[in-house]
């Protein structure tokens, strides 16, 4: 970066480049006929002051590990970050910026993460690239503390993030600037574009908050700018990044859709492109030829000379690295470690095998299995939503992350389900870090996005959700999951694992290890389980199996989680009427249904053999394994509340209904 008066002599060329990318932003969304000119035009004077004058990021390797990251979380505006990696040197061509929102692009509507080098999360839904941006400064935060030593820091980078007013509507940014402020994350920095305008019209059609009041009270540094002079912009920046102990907001005052003469400042330009007269006009008023994509040698050479120090910082880095790892060997392999994501042997080796014939909830053993594999995993980092002695969530090894102890691995996200997936997020997308949390599964639902969005990226995320079923009892309805099974396992690369027992609960961590390009989430029993053989539940790693069957059988039970132990029963039952049974223990559908067809077949059976599924949820998905010859017991109206042996009698989930059911199955 550079100070007073030599960054004086590069305001004009910032301005030039600043219209650059407004022009370049109004071509592909008019090229398109589709996309969000408003934001980009608006948030330019403060994108080109930013990024180079005061990004550390190296456009020829956009994941070295300790480049600043920033997160553009009003995705919409995505032509501002896709003119922005062009002009920098990263690889996105002036053609790829031609085929904004086309089939196979590199430029789609909204940034996505494997799709655009430099993008750095998908962003989209309003508010979750902020609280992203938010897991990514705790993930340097508690890197840095467990790393740093005295001279070295090899773990010291900044957070940028842009928000728009919808991002500051969104519940999230609540929750999530509770907690920055509340951990003093210190190095993130986030720019709020405040130009008053949504789709709607006015923001005062829905909102009259006191933005820099309400961060304030926060705990955050705010500094109000206006948005289009980057004097004031880098002296803001150079202001929050001397503010160690607090994050801060730069409140930007800017004008949606700066340039066109028409639209500038109205709801018209945010959503919508200009329109072929608009361009010209717009074109004329910043200065810019007619000419599409147009990029002057000026303004190309310059950006390009500002980034090309990012090569000259990683080196430096990987010296100051190389000098670290000669004195602290092991703290070095073990930082590589984490970085590469790698999870040694021993942490599965450690993985417990429980004792067949004693009971336990599945949520205690995903409590013993975190206390078996805390300390081989040193990229664990996770937490509760203000739940962790139901959810069994914190390691009897670790201590709590607070600002006294950032060195702790345990983090109290406080009652922000929400948050706390999106907060997750942005630590796996920081990399470094394999984040977990938990909460009682019902409230999975406020997560929902947040879990879509792990899923949409691919992310090692674990996700644990204990009090399961109408098993959690007495708290009744407004706590007891139904559909929300059903509704995981519909979520396209999630893995949803519903054990049966605390065996089951180890592999399904095991699994979660391994899941190395997508979330998982375990869901967990508030009540106590038969504990199975070890050895007979093995095949849980493929999504289903035969976990007992008779000679002859005539008929199938499938279950998960809990209600495997009612088939259980219901096959003590029925032996005793002299019918033969095969039980199925289904714990994870999408892992089953991704075997091949031949080991579905084995472990479903002749199709002319009834088959009867147990579930204390919707019966939604079950009938596929069904094929119209059985019976689906489950759940599809609300709980109650009552003692959860009353519930499984009331709502027919017993083995003696099973019995009843394959009884009238085996007379038709």
């Amino acid at each position: 970066m550079k100070k007073g008066k030599k960054f004086d002599k590069k305001v004009q060329i910032i301005k030039d480049m600043a219209n650059i990318i407004r022009g370049l932003s109004i071509d592909g969304v008019q090229k398109a006929n589709s996309g969000h000119p408003g934001l980009p035009m608006g948030m330019a004077d403060v994108a080109a002051t930013l990024w180079t004058h005061f990004m550390r990021h190296n456009p020829k390797n956009p994941n070295w590990f300790n480049r600043d990251r920033f997160v553009l979380s009003g995705g919409h505006g995505s032509m501002l970050l896709y003119s922005l990696l062009h002009l920098t040197g990263y690889d996105l061509t002036i053609d790829d910026l031609k085929q904004f929102r086309q089939m196979g692009s590199r430029t789609a509507g909204h940034p996505e993460l494997h799709e655009t080098q430099g993008v750095e999360t998908t962003t989209g839904p309003l508010g979750q690239g902020f609280a992203n941006a938010v897991g990514m400064a705790l993930a340097e935060k508690s890197l840095a503390a467990r790393y740093n030593i005295e001279e070295y820091n090899v773990i010291d980078h900044l957070t940028y993030t842009f928000l728009g007013d919808g991002d500051m509507q969104e519940g999230i940014s609540h929750e999530v600037a509770s907690f920055a402020g509340h951990h003093k994350l210190g190095k993130l920095i986030a720019f709020f574009d405040s130009n008053s305008i949504s789709i709607d019209g006015a923001t005062s059609l829905s909102t009259s908050d006191d933005v820099e009041k309400r961060f304030k009270a926060y705990n955050w540094q705010v500094i109000r700018i206006d948005g289009h002079k980057p004097k004031q912009i880098a002296k803001a920046i150079w202001k929050a990044q001397q503010q160690t102990k607090k994050p801060s907001l730069i409140v930007c005052e800017t004008i949606i859709g700066y340039g066109s003469p028409n639209k500038a400042g109205t709801h018209h330009v945010h959503g919508a492109p200009l329109g072929a007269e608009e361009v010209k006009l717009t074109k004329k008023f910043l200065g810019l030829p007619e000419e599409n994509f147009f990029v002057s040698d000026e303004v190309s050479k310059y950006a390009l000379k500002e980034v090309a120090k990012g090569s000259d910082r990683e080196i430096a880095w990987s010296a100051l690295f190389d000098e670290y790892a000669k004195e602290n060997q092991k703290l070095a392999e073990e930082l590589k470690q984490i970085i590469d994501g790698k999870i040694t042997e021993q942490a599965f080796e450690a993985l417990p095998k429980f004792e067949a014939g004693k009971t336990m909830a599945t949520r205690s053993a995903s409590g013993e299995v975190l206390n078996s594999i805390a300390t081989h995993i040193p990229q664990l980092l996770g937490g509760s939503a203000d739940l962790t002695p139901s959810n069994n969530t914190l390691p009897k090894s670790e201590q709590s992350f607070t600002l006294k102890n950032p060195k702790g691995r345990y983090l109290h996200f406080g009652i922000r389900e929400f948050g706390m997936a999106t907060l997750m997020n942005g630590l796996s997308l920081h990399g470094g870090v394999l984040p977990y949390g938990g909460t009682f599964f019902v409230f999975s639902d406020y997560m929902r996005n947040g879990i879509r969005m792990s899923a949409l990226m691919g992310l090692q995320v674990i996700f644990v959700l204990t009090h399961d079923s109408i098993g959690l009892g007495e708290d009744g309805p407004t706590h007891q999951p139904i559909e929300q099974l059903a509704s995981l396992q519909l979520m396209p690369n999630l893995c949803v694992i519903r054990p049966a027992d605390a065996n089951e609960t180890s592999i399904a961590w095991k699994l979660a290890l391994q899941n190395t390009n997508k979330p998982t989430a375990l869901i967990l029993t508030r009540q106590n389980l038969p504990i199975l053989d070890y050895e007979k539940v093995k095949d849980t790693e493929k999504g289903a199996y035969i976990l007992e069957e008779d000679a002859k059988y005539k008929i199938t039970l499938l279950a998960s989680g809990s209600e495997v132990e009612i088939a259980m029963n219901a096959k003590k039952l029925l032996n005793e009427k002299k019918i033969g049974v095969r039980v199925v223990s289904v714990p994870c559908v999408s892992i089953f249904d991704a075997q091949s067809e031949n080991y579905k077949q084995s472990v479903l059976g002749n199709k002319k053999i009834p088959k009867i599924a147990i579930e204390a949820g919707a019966t939604l998905g079950w009938h596929k394994y069904i094929a119209g010859n059985g019976i689906v017991m489950g759940i599809d109206t609300f709980g109650a509340s009552a003692p959860y042996k009353e519930l499984y009698e009331k709502f027919g989930l017993t083995a003696e209904q099973v019995v009843k059911n394959a009884e009238q199955l085996l007379s038709i």
